[in-house]
């Protein structure tokens, strides 16, 4: 299934036996909790239970943790029960905050919020959940 978003469209498929939706590198940009929301209600009436967000997609204000764009975004998910993987090489943010790198850290360790490198690794992640029953 897919819908037209714009220049790019996001298609729901099925990885490890979760429905994801997939959102394209060139779709646009999710800076705010509108575009968030969007994104959840994309999700949920495709019936996805997580979305796979390239951080390209993201704005610099979502890695500049005091700006609390990031968090803004990551409990609308969480407020409609939505998984979200950014998935992408975020090593040069990582690098230059202690804080994001905490945050990225402790993300990964939880069920919520995940930030992977590729689609592989979400695969896996979402594999490794099913078999621990969460």
């Amino acid at each position: 299934m897919t819908t037209d978003t714009g220049p790019a469209a996001n298609s729901v498929q099925q990885l490890s036996g979760t429905q994801v939706l997939l959102c394209p590198a060139d779709g646009p940009p999710v800076r705010d909790e509108r575009a968030a929301t969007d994104l959840i209600g994309e999700g949920w009436y495709l019936g996805a239970t997580w979305v796979a967000l390239p951080a390209a997609r993201l704005g610099e204000d979502f890695f500049r943790l005091s700006t609390r764009v990031a968090g803004d975004i990551v409990q609308k998910f969480a407020t409609y029960r939505l998984g979200l993987a950014v998935i992408g090489d975020i090593s040069r943010q990582v690098e230059g905050s202690t804080p994001l790198r905490d945050f990225v850290r402790e993300s990964n360790r939880g069920g919520q919020l995940w930030f992977l490198p590729d689609l592989d690794a979400l695969r896996t992640r979402l594999a490794e959940q099913g078999r621990a029953g969460g």
